[in-house]
């Protein structure tokens, strides 16, 4: 029979997508709510992700000892995670337990935000906050993005910062919860085996009060930056650099040939950086990657190594990106075809990778691919598009930035 995909949208504008397959083992849900980092005011910054934590505080109906207990009970694998565009919670399990499991997420996505939960759970944000200003890549990678954008909210940090943490009320938690957790800003997500009338039926029970609150997200244009910076640290002991340059956004079709040439000149283990700089021995790491965003996207270029070879190896990183164009070669990307091929066909493979890849795909597209058109889409990228994609989005220096052990000189 195959996999099926079925969609409707509630009266409230919840939407609801599936890919119903009969044959599978397991069931997926997902919540998506759109809505992240880039969302919030800047005072605010980092309330999406903690709200993320606040949902399993404990419901009107559940405690947060209830909501481990039931999903542990029935043998569920769920989370939530929170990005610049999305706050997503998740479970899987086998198809007999698919709507148990969706109750327990419909219920979190109604928190009770107490206030005792609110100022404990603030002390975790902030320990987790400070676990990541002891990793020299995240303290370079989160300014090396807040000098790429500049005013615009893509800058904002995930976590948040200390200052806008502690500064959170619950009550600007409530406000912020009220406008974006609405009914019209949500997407459920559901694969694998299942009843899809049944499932709607009971959804439409769980979420159908949600209110519809019309929000929309601000699409203001991100000017490219042209910044650097050089700072030293004194628990550091390697340089790390870092690099972003706009790059096609999610609904961009040149997305598949971006993806391809990030591969090419900067996947781990065999691409161009790896074999100019890893493999002599000049950087311990180097690599290149795509990260789409809402309209917006971005080329990662990051390298760490000696600090006594910092400048050196940064000009290679520059000379393998400005001769893209001619070095990736047709061989490059009948390989490189083959890799992403495969990478998606096995996370297309179990429900749980199909849940994922629809709710990121109808929330940026607004619509459904099947895992067959999107190979094909990655089939179709020819040279002549990726040449094409060099001269709209060169990887001329953007916002870069690097961090030095103290006393050592490049």
């Amino acid at each position: 029979m195959g996999v099926e995909f079925k969609h409707t949208t509630l009266d409230n504008g919840l939407t609801i997508v599936a890919e119903v397959d009969a044959e599978a083992l397991s069931s997926a849900c997902g919540f998506f709510v759109k809505t992240g980092a880039r969302d919030e005011q800047s005072d605010v910054m980092g309330v999406s992700h903690f709200l993320e934590h606040m949902m399993f505080k404990g419901t009107a109906r559940r405690t947060a000892d209830d909501v481990n207990r039931e999903f542990d009970e029935i043998g569920a694998r769920y989370n939530a995670f929170t990005t610049s565009e999305m706050t997503v919670f998740y479970a899987q399990v086998l198809p007999e337990r698919l709507e148990k499991a969706t109750d327990i997420l419909g219920d979190i996505l109604r928190p009770a935000l107490r206030e005792e939960d609110f100022e404990t759970e603030k002390g975790v944000i902030l320990e987790e906050i400070a676990m990541y200003m002891d990793q020299p890549f995240w303290v370079l990678y989160e300014r090396v993005k807040a000098d790429r954008y500049g005013d615009h909210p893509l800058g904002h940090r995930v976590l948040g910062t200390e200052e806008t943490v502690s500064a959170l009320s619950a009550a600007q938690m409530r406000e912020y919860f009220n406008a974006r957790y609405s009914a019209d800003n949500t997407i459920v997500a559901l694969a694998g085996a299942m009843d899809f009338e049944r499932q709607v039926a009971q959804i439409e029970k769980l979420c159908g009060r949600w209110e519809r609150t019309g929000t929309q997200r601000k699409y203001d244009a991100a000017a490219a930056a042209d910044t650097s910076f050089s700072q030293t640290e004194s628990r550091v002991h390697r340089c790390y650099q870092l690099m972003l340059t706009p790059a096609p956004g999610a609904q961009d079709d040149r997305r598949y040939a971006a993806t391809m040439l990030a591969m090419a000149l900067g996947e781990p283990g065999n691409s161009r950086l790896y074999w100019a700089l890893v493999e002599p021995g000049l950087a311990d790491e180097a690599h290149v990657s795509y990260d789409p965003h809402d309209r917006e996207g971005d080329y990662m270029v990051y390298a760490s190594c000696d600090p006594a070879r910092a400048d050196e190896v940064w000009t290679i990183v520059q000379r393998e990106l400005a001769a893209a164009t001619a070095s990736v070669t047709a061989d490059d990307l009948e390989r490189l075809r083959n890799k992403v091929a495969t990478s998606v066909t096995v996370a297309g493979e179990r429900p749980g990778g199909r849940m994922q890849r629809l709710g990121r795909q109808w929330m940026y597209l607004g619509e459904h691919r099947t895992l067959e058109e999107e190979l094909e889409a990655i089939e179709r990228v020819t040279l002549e598009e990726v040449g094409a994609l060099c001269e709209a989005y060169p990887m001329k220096l953007s916002a870069f930035g690097r961090v030095m052990p103290e006393l050592a000189e490049a």
